[in-house]
């Protein structure tokens, strides 16, 4: 790992409910900084993340990021790409990595339950190669991970997907264009469409 993974605040409460060792424990056994062929199966099949950002002065973000399953790709042994899709045009989570590159990503299974968490730090482009191969994309995310480990899943509700986001781009398919984007309040400061 290039940082530690616990810092004077997680030792003071890891000292006070004695869970010190257990914490040590769990770095030595679970965390790993390149992805094996399970972490690659459990991301690349899931159709939500969380992505967590903090800006520069540190103050945070925590957004949802959704797609049909296989829009996180892991690319190389300790990397991870997704596209960014046309949102509602706040950049929150984006614009956080320009200024500050560190993120956090939680991806779950609801139905099974379980859990992996993607500690790293990102970059975001227009000129990345796999721009091309998501459709829908206006930029791509990459994170090169510092720490990837399982969280433990039991208070993880189960719940299971229902039918993918007809907003979900992908090949032969035009989204609609949601609703909010309709009212007379945003149409004349929507960007051009392409």
């Amino acid at each position: 790992m290039a940082e530690p993974l616990y810092h004077d605040g997680s030792r003071e409460l890891q000292d006070r409910f004695d869970t010190r060792r257990l914490a040590d424990r769990l770095v030595d056994v679970i965390v790993h900084t390149t992805f094996t062929d399970a972490d690659r199966a459990f991301i690349e099949s899931r159709p939500l993340f969380f992505l967590a950002t903090a800006d520069a002065d540190g103050h945070p973000d925590c957004s949802y990021k959704g797609g049909l399953p296989g829009f996180v790709r892991v690319v190389a042994p300790g990397t991870l790409a997704f596209p960014s899709y046309d949102g509602n045009g706040m950049f929150k989570s984006l614009g956080n990595i320009l200024v500050n590159p560190h993120v956090g990503l939680l991806f779950i299974d609801f139905e099974t339950p379980k859990r992996l968490r993607v500690n790293g730090r990102a970059t975001v482009s227009d000129a990345d190669p796999l721009l091309a191969e998501f459709t829908g994309a206006q930029l791509i995310v990459r994170v090169d991970a510092e720490a990837i480990f399982p969280n433990c899943p039991r208070y993880i509700h189960t719940m299971q997907v229902v039918e993918h986001s007809e907003y979900a781009p992908r090949e032969g398919h035009t989204p609609p264009v949601p609703q909010w984007k309709q009212r007379a309040e945003f149409r004349d400061v929507l960007p051009p469409q392409p």
